[in-house]
């Protein structure tokens, strides 16, 4: 009996000791969790990278170099209440620009100040400043606006040539997408010499296609090369969303050297004419009913360069017959279908001395030489 309850007190001891042991294992575990997970919450050394790659130091330099001349512009526009008549602005929208020269001449789409009634510019050091406009040109989708910059002068960016062009190189747009003020994208040019056209009908030619991100607010704002040089003028996206699919265009800078100097110094510009009476839904009606392609014209004007060329226009017989008169197919060997396409081409060579119309005639195919007014 001894034995036995000399067995179970030490049986009893022992889980007393195992009891003991546990509750001191739990008042130390939570302090050594503690350091270990104390340990594990300090920062890491941080792995230095190095130096950048050149082509991204070059786009760094690029953006830094060019972003004093991109502005961000805000239109608005007049409203009349329509209870208390009082005439009041409004929010209209917004869009990019960018300095044309050291005066305050502001480039931008004429689709970012259409309908408005003023525009306010900002500079990248957050300074607004109101604008007039100078002139517009809706057929290119420009327009120069003009602030006041004081004793402030800003180099612009520098000019480039699209003429020459490649598909896959490099391009570069800044502008401010969303309201998100002066962003950088990039891509390569993807196609060249497209044509678009708009919600009022008119078409823009010559356009540059590119998959760097083009989104609302972008446009206006500056496309340039990998030299830092304007190659083009962000105009519109083709997007079903309206956000960017990588299919952007731009007013190629060709275009632009040729407008803004012509809406600076007249606030207008004017195709060359040469004294054609054209029209493009007559032209739709005759190329149907003639089964013929290219530019009717329908009418010459007197003492124009067309009549002194010879071209001839429609006329008719004398029960009311059309007679079709010279139907233009090329501009300086170009092929032409559509009269918007023709005023284009005509564009393409203001300045020059004369074109080169390729016009059927009496079933015929003839060159006809037109000197273009100077």
């Amino acid at each position: 009996m001894a034995g036995q309850r000399n067995q179970g007190l030490q049986r009893w001891g022992w889980l007393l000791a195992g009891a003991v042991l546990a509750s001191a294992a739990t008042m130390v575990a939570p302090d050594l969790l503690a350091r270990v997970a104390g340990n594990a919450a300090t920062p890491r050394a941080v792995t230095p990278r190095g130096e950048l790659q050149p082509d991204e130091k070059a786009t760094i330099a690029l953006f830094e170099r060019s972003r004093d001349a991109v502005v961000f512009i805000t239109t608005r526009e007049r409203v009349r209440d329509l209870w208390t008549r009082n005439v009041m602005t409004v929010p209209k929208g917004s869009g990019s620009g960018f300095l044309w020269d050291e005066s305050g001449y502001v480039v931008t789409n004429y689709h970012v100040i259409e309908g408005a009634s003023e525009a306010t510019v900002r500079l990248a050091d957050g300074t607004d400043y109101r604008s007039t406009l100078v002139g517009a040109s809706p057929e290119h989708d420009i327009a120069v606006l003009r602030i006041k910059l004081g004793d402030k002068r800003l180099a612009p960016i520098p000019l480039g040539s699209s003429g020459d062009l490649r598909v896959g190189q490099k391009v570069f747009a800044i502008g401010n997408p969303f309201g998100l003020d002066w962003t950088l994208t990039s891509g390569i040019v993807s196609a060249l010499d497209r044509s678009l056209g708009e919600d009022d009908g008119r078409a823009i030619h010559h356009l540059i296609q590119t998959d760097a991100a083009i989104n609302p607010g972008n446009s206006g704002g500056p496309l340039l090369d990998s030299a830092g040089r304007l190659i083009g003028i962000n105009t519109m996206i083709y997007s079903p969303s309206g956000a960017s699919a990588g299919i952007g265009f731009a007013v190629p800078a060709d275009t632009v050297n040729r407008v803004v100097p012509e809406l600076i110094r007249s606030g207008r510009y004017e195709r060359p004419n040469l004294g054609l009476e054209l029209d493009e839904r007559i032209n739709a009606r005759l190329a149907r009913m003639f089964d013929m392609r290219g530019v009717f014209v329908v009418k010459v004007e007197r003492g124009s360069a067309a009549e002194v060329a010879g071209l001839r226009g429609v006329g008719f017989t004398a029960n009311g017959s059309v007679i079709i008169g010279d139907v233009i197919t090329a501009v300086d060997g170009k092929p032409i279908e559509s009269v918007d396409k023709l005023l284009a081409l005509l564009d393409d060579r203001r300045g020059a001395a004369q074109v080169q119309l390729t016009v059927t005639r009496q079933g015929k195919s003839v060159v006809v030489p037109v000197r273009t007014p100077r």
